[in-house]
């Protein structure tokens, strides 16, 4: 069954909060991380879920009301057993359609070249690297979209 993409809502916070522990482990959201994201859901947070009766995949959006200003993807995962299935570019294509005219950035960690590809197959381009950023002293790849006019 093809997830259908949604807007977040209160009763998803634990599946999100469990998704995010198996995806990031040690650099998982708290649960209090979470529901200050849910806080910021009318100012400049956008939450998306994918649900096939289940949360498997969530998105979150910076999305400032300044149209001039970067969004930034602070958040994409997928749960492990439905990775490479598509999820991860429905979450980004319905994602990218909320920033028509806008600028993307988001960082990604050097070894993740299936995310990598994702992104690129979208249109992102590496922009920069912040060296050792990540536990472990892996670099984060910094990658920017804009929509072509």
């Amino acid at each position: 069954m093809r997830p259908v993409i949604r807007a977040a809502v209160a009763a998803d916070l634990p599946a999100l909060v469990a998704l995010d522990e198996v995806c990031f482990g040690a650099t998982a959201w708290s649960e209090v991380a979470w529901a200050d994201e849910f806080e910021r859901l009318t100012e400049d947070r956008v939450v998306l879920v994918a649900d096939s009766g289940s949360v498997v995949g969530y998105v979150v959006l910076l999305l400032p009301p300044v149209v001039e200003d970067v969004v930034e993807v602070l958040r994409i995962a997928v749960a492990p057993g439905e990775r490479r299935t598509g999820i991860g570019g429905q979450l980004l294509t319905i994602a990218l359609e909320r920033c028509t005219g806008r600028t993307v950035l988001l960082e990604v960690a050097a070894g993740n070249e299936s995310a990598i590809g994702l992104y690129a197959g979208f249109g992102f381009a590496q922009i920069s690297r912040r060296r050792g950023y990540y536990p472990g002293g892996e670099d984060a790849v910094i990658m920017r979209w804009r929509e072509e006019a």
